[in-house]
């Protein structure tokens, strides 16, 4: 060793104790817990919402589960926490919850500035506007004037106001801290849009008093809203079994297993993928911190990614959002999982 390669080898081995110190911390405290807590919105339908016997359901609710799944072997190992979209970030921030799962856009400032991850994308959307059926407007160029009703806290806000500047639109922006707050005043008449993003619109247009057709979702998008799962940047390990856990439910579509058939489907497959599946490569499975079995436990809990997706928000679903770029790359979509090895 070199007298000048000292000081730079102390300086490694003092970053990697710092990484090991914080690796595992969340991931540590929620297995101590024995419950995951999940942070979801107010209530938007498909997404995150209470039936009337008090359950949450929807896309979002049910990847919670996936993870209390994978991580406990019992999906109902889950407390749900409401939350606003101006108080998401400080509730994880605080710890209050371990997993945000709530439409949340993946933005590189939220990323650096935040500190936190976005694992991987659970649902590709694009920022869209409503009106009233009566207001005759059938494209978002005809709508060169008035107030617009946006939540607070969200990326819409400042994409509302960059596609007034360019396109030198007169719109008048009703800034409103809660989702729930913004639907009531759009539908008590104080906007003549409402701007969010097209599949929360969809949703909570089935809400609306005067029934879903008064109103229309107009065809343009004005922005590109990847919608991901969000955690602490501090852990690694959870990040990357949310991660994970997402990308097993997409495989698992790819290869044919579903809630159904999970336990005699992985036993058909081989290579790294069906060791993954099947719970036989163990190594990773401890890496991640999650039980060896972890894939077939998320599967069996809430299907896989394709049925996660119909049964919430597609063709078993009220709102029957075509599932466009959320189809599997092979489909000519987004999803697609890394390799395994």
């Amino acid at each position: 060793m070199r007298r000048g390669d000292l000081p730079a080898l102390l300086l490694l081995l003092a970053i990697w104790l710092a990484a090991s110190a914080q690796a595992g911390q969340v991931l540590d405290s929620v297995k101590a817990r024995g419950e995951l807590r999940c942070g979801v919105s107010e209530g938007i339908p498909g997404f995150s919402e209470q039936d009337a016997n008090g359950r949450w359901q929807g896309l979002d609710a049910d990847f919670c589960r996936a993870v209390a799944a994978a991580l406990f072997g019992d999906p109902e190992k889950v407390a749900f926490k409401p939350l606003r979209a101006s108080t998401r970030f400080p509730a994880l921030q605080a710890k209050q919850i371990d997993l945000l799962a709530r439409n949340t856009t993946w933005t590189l400032t939220r990323e650096a500035l935040l500190q936190v991850q976005f694992p991987a994308v659970l649902f590709y959307d694009g920022q869209a506007f409503m009106v009233p059926r009566s207001s005759g407007i059938t494209r978002l160029a005809e709508l060169r004037a008035g107030k617009v009703c946006v939540a607070k806290g969200t990326t819409h806000v400042d994409n509302l106001a960059d596609h007034a500047r360019l396109h030198d639109l007169a719109w008048e922006p009703l800034v409103i801290d809660s989702s729930l707050a913004v639907a009531e005043a759009f539908y008590a008449g104080r906007c003549q849009a409402w701007t969010a993003d097209a599949a929360q619109l969809a949703a909570m247009r089935l809400r609306a008093p005067a029934g879903p057709e008064a109103f229309v979702i107009l065809p343009e998008r004005i922005s590109r809203e990847p919608l991901a799962p969000v955690v602490l940047g501090e852990d690694v390990q959870w990040g990357s079994l949310v991660r994970w856990v997402l990308f097993a439910l997409v495989l698992a579509e790819e290869h044919g297993m579903t809630q159904a058939n999970v336990e005699a489907r992985v036993g058909e497959l081989g290579g790294a993928t069906g060791r993954l599946l099947s719970g036989q490569d163990t190594r990773l499975a401890r890496a991640l911190g999650a039980r060896d079995d972890w894939v077939v436990r998320a599967v069996r809990a809430v299907g896989n990614y394709g049925e996660l997706y119909e049964r919430n928000l597609g063709t078993g679903s009220p709102l029957r959002i075509e599932r466009g770029l959320n189809r599997l790359w092979k489909d000519g979509g987004l999803m697609y999982a890394p390799p395994i090895d």
